[in-house]
């Protein structure tokens, strides 16, 4: 089953989703911080989830595609030369403004990649490790969407996309 579903529900249609919440991360480490938060709010049973997947499936997706520079990108991961071109010369508003969610990778079944479900303590971790090493290291290979970017613009890139997935995510004052 593609990791946008689950087994007892039909799938939520991400861009119609109402009440997500708007982030801004200055920083990688702003992104880490709420992804913990997130996790502490979920193990107390306060997390309300308004997506189609679990916290640990969207921390564990932005941590993949966060370590992709570093281990290459699967051969699914190459879109086509159209979308590559609308997305280069789009690029700065996205990195500006954000990500909208509902974007699908065509040819990919599940229209993405590293959605893999596990627990949110380990996805956490596993996005402080990859984010470390981003922070660190500009990837010296073009991204395949977005071509050649400078280290600022490869930090940016991830805190939209962790932006945007945590933007489905709320710890609240009671049980979500």
């Amino acid at each position: 089953m593609p990791p946008t579903e689950s087994p007892t529900q039909a799938a939520i249609d991400t861009t119609k989703v109402k009440g997500r919440r708007k982030l801004h991360f200055a920083a990688l480490d702003d992104a880490v911080a709420e992804a913990g938060r997130l996790a502490e709010a979920e193990s107390a049973g306060r997390l309300a989830a308004r997506g189609n997947w679990t916290l640990g499936q969207a921390v564990a997706h932005i941590a993949y595609w966060a370590e992709r520079p570093y281990v290459g990108y699967p051969p699914e991961a190459s879109p086509p030369w159209w979308m590559r071109m609308v997305m280069r010369v789009v690029r700065g508003l996205l990195f500006r403004y954000g990500m909208s969610p509902g974007v699908r990778l065509p040819g990919v079944p599940a229209g993405t990649l590293g959605a893999d479900d596990m627990p949110a303590g380990e996805a956490v971790d596993r996005l402080r490790d990859a984010f470390a090493q981003l922070d660190a290291d500009c990837p010296a290979d073009p991204n395949p969407l977005f071509g050649p970017m400078t280290h600022d613009q490869w930090r940016t890139l991830n805190q939209r996309h962790a932006e945007l997935h945590f933007s489905f995510f709320e710890a609240t004052a009671e049980g979500g």
